[in-house]
């Protein structure tokens, strides 16, 4: 589908009714942020199907894909779990010990501080963190072929200028 095909969206009608409503605003920001938020609500139930036909919810995936991520032997400690999946410690605690019950991961000590523990993926957690992230691109994928491939870049440019202010990384 081409630019030329879509002419008018939800958001267009919602940017209008808000001009007639407050013509006193500048309501452009909304042409852009609203469909990256409905994008976004789109993207996350695609996400939550493609973990769910894996049984895994959104959370468990983060934690096992920043461990597979790791690489050989995906291990991690609680506290760069923490920093990957953006949650509390106490939070990321309930986590791990969810998915040790399930027997995606499973706790061993720290061979570098005795009172230390880390966290490592076993061979479930493995496959399906892998069965699930290869599902997962193949969702994501679907998304995009609406695009033309040459505007990929651009748009991933733009998209983390606008992130970028909002990372504590960069």
């Amino acid at each position: 589908m081409s630019s030329a095909e879509v002419r008018e969206d939800e958001v267009d009608r919602i940017i209008a009714a808000w001009g007639r409503a407050r013509p006193d605003l500048d309501v452009s920001p909304l042409a852009v942020l609203s469909r990256v938020s409905r994008l976004d609500r789109h993207l996350d139930l695609a996400r939550r199907g493609a973990f769910a036909r894996h049984q895994l919810e959104p959370w468990e995936f983060d934690v096992l894909a920043a461990l597979r991520r790791a690489g050989e032997p995906h291990v991690l400690s609680p506290g760069a779990l923490v920093t990957q999946t953006m949650v509390t410690s106490g939070t990321m605690t309930n986590r791990i010990d969810r998915l040790a019950s399930r027997g995606l991961v499973e706790r061993a000590p720290s061979p570098d501080d005795r009172r230390g523990v880390l966290v490592r993926l076993t061979d479930d957690g493995l496959a399906r963190v892998d069965a699930a992230f290869s599902d997962l691109l193949a969702v994501e994928h679907e998304v995009l072929t609406v695009l033309d491939p040459a505007d990929e870049p651009a748009i991933t440019d733009l998209l983390r200028r606008l992130v970028a202010q909002f990372d504590t990384l960069g």
